[in-house]
């Protein structure tokens, strides 16, 4: 996984392009932590498989793209197409926000080591879809949200930072995804100010955090902070 370029100075701004189907909640913390100057970023361009998703309405349209892959002969097509447009805007980073359509081994291995996703549960547990009602199903005592590099393997790649929530009696699916919601923007952005920063790269498949060895994922805080 090679290491993106990472801004030259604590000064620049990295480009950050977002993929989203649907409402784009995770688009919006995004682009509220930049307004309010805790991320050094611009999202440079919002793509999207389905022209109705809301997250399209959140950027103007000079920074959008939808098309759907129903207009393709095949998903290589479609995501050739996709990843023609990403190309175009350069960006240093790609965000799957709330991306439901499965990415392709060879888009992914056009941009390894730029994807970055947000998955909701504390992976390797529940991977894939239904994660709120998997973890009630197995008993889990907690459960949460991870920030992982993409891989071709779903959800499979190495976990950047996640955040815990618990089990509480008399959850159901519906409680518990709000529950996690609630700290799924924060560890979002908190992940993308250390990813903007430069502070994290990759040598011979081992994650550095500032030169040093990341062997489990940071954790995000009640502060908002991630640790080791």
């Amino acid at each position: 996984m090679p290491t993106p370029a990472s801004p030259a100075s604590s000064s620049a701004r990295a480009r950050l392009a977002v993929l989203a189907s649907g409402r784009g909640s995770n688009l919006q913390a995004i682009l509220d932590a930049i307004a309010a100057g805790q991320l050094a970023a611009d999202v440079v361009g919002v793509f999207s498989d389905r022209s109705d998703s809301a997250a399209l309405q959140r950027v103007d349209a000079g920074r959008r793209w939808t098309r759907s892959p129903r207009d393709f002969a095949d998903r290589f097509a479609f995501d050739t197409a996709l990843g023609d447009a990403l190309q175009a805007c350069a960006p240093d980073w790609i965000i799957c926000a709330g991306y439901m359509r499965i990415l392709g081994e060879a888009f992914v291995h056009r941009f390894q080591g730029q994807l970055v996703n947000i998955h909701p549960s504390l992976l390797p547990r529940h991977k894939g879809l239904h994660t709120h009602a998997r973890a009630l199903e197995a008993g889990d005592a907690e459960h949460g949200a991870s920030v992982h590099f993409v891989v071709p393997e779903l959800d499979a790649g190495t976990v950047l930072a996640q955040a815990a929530v618990p089990v509480l009696p008399g959850d159901d699916a519906e409680r518990l995804a709000r529950r996690v919601l609630a700290v799924e923007h924060p560890l979002l952005i908190a992940s993308l100010q250390v990813l903007c920063s430069g502070r994290v790269a990759e040598r011979e498949g081992q994650l550095l955090l500032d030169d040093h060895p990341l062997f489990k994922p940071l954790h995000l805080d009640s502060a908002g902070q991630l640790n080791r």
